[in-house]
């Protein structure tokens, strides 16, 4: 918790103490003909072995096809134009998908970018399959949008606090994922998110205490792992109390032993009982773990010494990006991933010069330093996990059948129930919620607009203002940013003069935020305001004057809907907090506990 007073972590950390141990983890389950694929690695060559090991990303949404700015940019990459033959060119195990890289457009384009993907890796001298990941946990994260299900985040399925949903929604999320070829998920996130100043965690948690976190991180696994789809736990050994984004730099945990398998260990240890097919590692430094002060995803005594000994994982240990800057600080890009891979790591992700990374390997191979019994060792996990998802057997996925299997209207319908018992009412000053008990009353909605990663059209705002619509309610929207002006804030508070209520859809409140004064001024006018908050529902410490409160978690439509029928009265608020809300003023000061949430009468 870095340089901040005793008082405070005393009070986030002392229950966590005092948690008993779960149950023991359980090892991976062993490939059911280790013979055969020792047969396949000894057949391969040392380039197809180094290539096994990495998982990179490429441009465009076809793997043979690209649009010619995504030809150009795997050009200046890989030295060549197509998917396919960056596939060839690095005899690679893996592939990762993201949005802003152009895979993923709709569900049937994805589904034909990962058979074309699969038939470049089975064209290549040793025939293989390749891993398909991306990173899809919904909430806040999700590379995939509409017409996929969109799905409640982590500390959204925190506050609902029901294992059957949490389970039931990763088992959505890998059905879809499967029938668009992606085999392999980089969720569910198993982070305890202590610091409510994460830059990088915060709602992608679960939440603050380690054995809830640990109770719905084994829920999604169980999930994932009965419709096919590898999970994967990350960051370890825990990337939840951190001021750091290790994005951009290198965080430091500064927790005891003790701390850390009381506070960070639970929904790990929970993961690998439940089965987990794969753990990705966290580029944090963590002195108590590894004096040496090598980030995680480098460090031997975390990966190997504490996750394949003590926790006994036998599974896939993924790296998070390599292009992150909390693992570049200290080595060059050449010697990253050979250290990783000396650490205990298997695939090596996403590294920020593909050439440079793969003839480290190489020259570490020819050396000597990595030997080829180590090398092996990971390629035999990596396969295992092919087996065990049946790539080995058939990687190809019906085109026919992805519109039937995606975005389907019972997945819609369970997202929406299970996002109805997420949202959690926090203030309700003279009963002001539900709205229109008595009589329905005019609504101003304003307030934050974030750009939505997961395909909602329009501003939160929008989205807010129709869902509202369709409630029966007459609602005008007013988009003001994260950043009102002071001119936006009054144009607000003008509008705000001829309607009875006023929706704030406030993200990410600080002490210096203009939406605070936003918010304030709006109050000042005598309209009751309600503030839903749209990511951190830690915003409301800093506001003033709100008559309602209520934590949405994130602004996918989903959620927000689900908001809108909880402050209308269409369901009674149900959400509880997973984290604890700190005074503003006073930060060594619960202002809510965990697990506060108001409902409304019968």
């Amino acid at each position: 918790m870095h340089d901040r007073n005793l008082s405070r972590r005393t009070l986030l950390t002392a229950s966590a103490l005092t948690a008993s141990a779960l149950a023991g983890a359980r090892p991976a389950a062993a490939s059911s003909r280790p013979d055969r694929l020792r047969r396949i690695v000894a057949g391969m060559s040392p380039e197809e072995k180094i290539g096994q090991l990495f998982v990179m990303r490429v441009y465009g949404h076809s793997a043979t096809d690209p649009d010619p700015a995504d030809a150009e940019a795997n050009l200046a990459r890989f030295g060549v134009r197509t998917a396919a033959e960056v596939v060839e060119r690095f005899h690679l195990g893996g592939i990762i998908y993201f949005a802003w890289a152009n895979n993923t457009r709709d569900p049937l384009q994805i589904a034909r970018l990962s058979n074309g993907i699969q038939r470049a890796g089975l064209a290549g001298r040793s025939r293989l399959p390749l891993l398909i990941a991306t990173d899809q946990e919904h909430g806040i994260v999700a590379r995939i949008g509409r017409p996929a299900t969109l799905l409640p985040g982590a500390m959204a399925l925190g506050a609902g606090g029901s294992r059957t949903d949490a389970r039931r929604a990763a088992g959505i999320a890998a059905a879809e994922l499967a029938a668009m070829g992606i085999t392999q998920n980089y969720a569910p996130v198993a982070d305890v998110n202590v610091d409510p100043g994460n830059p990088v965690i915060g709602v992608r948690s679960f939440g603050a205490d380690p054995r809830a976190a640990a109770r719905l991180v084994a829920a999604q696994v169980s999930g994932h792992r009965r419709t096919g789809v590898a999970a994967t736990a990350k960051h370890f050994p825990g990337h939840g109390d951190t001021t750091v984004d290790s994005h951009t730099g290198i965080p430091v945990i500064t927790h005891t032993r003790e701390e850390w398998g009381a506070l960070d260990a639970p929904p790990f240890r929970a993961a690998i009982a439940a089965g987990i097919d794969a753990v990705m590692t966290a580029h944090i430094q963590f002195p108590a773990l590894d004096p040496s002060n090598d980030p995680a995803t480098l460090s031997h005594p975390i990966l190997t010494g504490i996750l394949r000994q003590e926790l006994g994982f036998e599974g896939v240990v993924v790296t998070d990006a390599l292009t992150m800057q909390g693992v570049r600080e200290q080595y060059g890009d050449d010697r990253v991933p050979v250290l990783a891979l000396l650490a205990g790591a298997d695939q090596l992700l996403d590294p920020p010069d593909p050439a440079v990374a793969w003839r480290g390997v190489r020259d570490a191979l020819e050396s000597g330093e990595l030997s080829t019994a180590r090398i092996d060792e990971s390629i035999l996990r990596i396969l295992r996990l092919k087996e065990r998802l049946g790539l080995l057997r058939d990687p190809f996925v019906p085109e026919h059948a992805v519109e039937r299997r995606v975005g389907t209207r019972s997945h819609l319908a369970a997202a929406d129930r299970i996002a109805e018992g997420t949202t959690t009412l926090l203030t309700n000053t003279g009963g002001l919620l539900p709205l229109g008990r008595r009589r329905t009353p005019r609504l101003l909605v304003v307030g934050a607009d974030p750009a939505s990663p997961t395909g909602t059209t329009g501003p939160p705002t929008g989205v807010l203002a129709a869902a509202f619509a369709e409630a029966g309610f007459a609602a005008a929207a007013l988009p003001t940013g994260t950043s009102p002006t002071a001119a936006r804030i009054e144009e607000a508070v003008a509008a705000a003069a001829d309607r009875d209520v006023v929706v704030v859809g406030t993200y990410n409140v600080t002490a210096g935020s203009p939406q605070r004064t936003l918010v304030a001024r709006l109050a000042a006018t005598g309209v009751p305001v309600v503030a839903l908050a749209l990511r951190n529902p830690y915003d409301i410490a800093h506001l003033d004057g709100a008559t309602a409160a209520l934590a949405a978690y994130s602004w996918t439509d989903v959620e927000l809907r689900a908001a809108v029928r909880v402050i209308t009265g269409g369901v009674r608020p149900r959400g509880r907090l997973p984290v604890p809300v700190l005074r503003a003023d006073d930060p060594g000061r619960i202002l809510f506990p965990t697990g506060h949430g108001l409902s409304y009468g019968r």
